[in-house]
């Protein structure tokens, strides 16, 4: 049993990862700051589960504000950082948003652990650094220095600082890199979450350039998993920095996956087109060789059982 802190604790991955790891009989403080992103009630409904949990404790604030981590006093054994701000399009409006919830936030949370002599660090880092590389599938050592937005420079930027403390105070650290994250809970801006919304009222969808770019869709329990058995591996090792791909390993195309959606939830389709938008990349596609050698991972949901779970999901949970 240990003791976690997870940052993001009331959002999509995070809710999930706080929930498993109750499960498996640990103790795990958790923080968020209910980011007007999205609707704090979403959130709320996030954590009302976990909230009743007696190993469960929950703090709510800003960790872009400096001293606002020092609230923590408890021992803890490691931090899983999931909190930050997300979303591609969202960046080009806000650089300087996603600079303070992403970069300052990470750079406090790395100070503070340096004061408390905290030594394991997950840090949720992102695809997105990967940028338009033209080399597929995406492996770990590609170089990733052309960024195209900037949420996708602060996560690099991240990674580079994650080095940094691991060199000057001997933190081990895994940087984690999801592939775009789905299944129950998923933030309601996020493309399968809104498509379904729009499938089930009816509304035609709008779809950016003609359907061919793909993603790497994973289903929120395979990156669970994939960060709990991280947190197994920074726990027993020492002298650690890695950076690990957590896909599905399996890209989709953006036309196959909302036919896929129409099909099971028995609707006909109806599509609009319109041009690319600005930042988003043509394909993403994880090698996973590294994660499953290193932390063991498999990830078992193929996309068509993945959304059939999100489908019934929203549906239980639409108001």
């Amino acid at each position: 049993m240990a003791k976690i802190l997870v940052t993001g604790a009331a959002g999509f991955i995070g809710s999930n990862l706080v929930e498993r790891l109750l499960d498996l009989k640990n103790v795990v403080i958790g923080v968020d700051n209910f980011d007007p992103f999205y609707s704090r009630d979403i959130k709320q409904q996030n954590l009302q589960g976990l909230l009743r949990h007696p190993g469960f404790s929950f703090y709510e604030f800003d960790l872009g504000e400096a001293g606002n981590i020092e609230t923590i006093t408890e021992p803890i054994d490691i931090v899983v950082h999931l909190a930050g701000k997300a979303g591609v399009r969202p960046s080009i409006d806000d650089p300087n948003g996603y600079i303070k919830a992403n970069i300052t936030a990470t750079n406090n949370i790395l100070e503070w652990m340096q004061k408390r002599n905290i030594k394991k660090l997950v840090f949720a880092s992102s695809s997105s650094v990967y940028g338009n590389n033209k080399k597929v599938p995406f492996e770990e050592t590609d170089l990733v220095d052309n960024p195209i937005s900037p949420y996708a420079f602060t996560k690099k930027a991240c990674e580079l600082l994650n080095h940094v403390y691991h060199s000057l105070y001997k933190m081990d650290i895994i940087n984690l890199r999801f592939f775009t994250v789905y299944g129950p809970r998923q933030r309601p801006d996020l493309a399968i979450h809104k498509f379904v919304k729009m499938i089930d009222n009816n509304i035609p969808l709008t779809v950016y350039g003609d359907g061919s770019t793909a993603r790497d869709y994973t289903f929120v329990e395979d990156t669970v998993s994939g960060i709990i058995s991280s947190i197994e591996f920074v726990s027993r090792n020492i002298n650690v920095f890695e950076v690990v791909n957590l896909g599905n390993s399996t890209p989709v195309k953006l036309l196959d996956l909302i036919n896929h959606i129409y099909t099971i939830m028995d609707k006909e389709p109806q599509i609009e087109y319109l041009p690319m938008q600005p930042g988003d990349v043509d394909i993403t596609y994880a090698s996973i060789d590294k994660a499953t050698k290193l932390i063991n991972y498999n990830p078992q949901t193929p996309i068509e059982a993945g959304l059939k779970k999100f489908v019934e999901w929203y549906r239980s949970h639409k108001k």
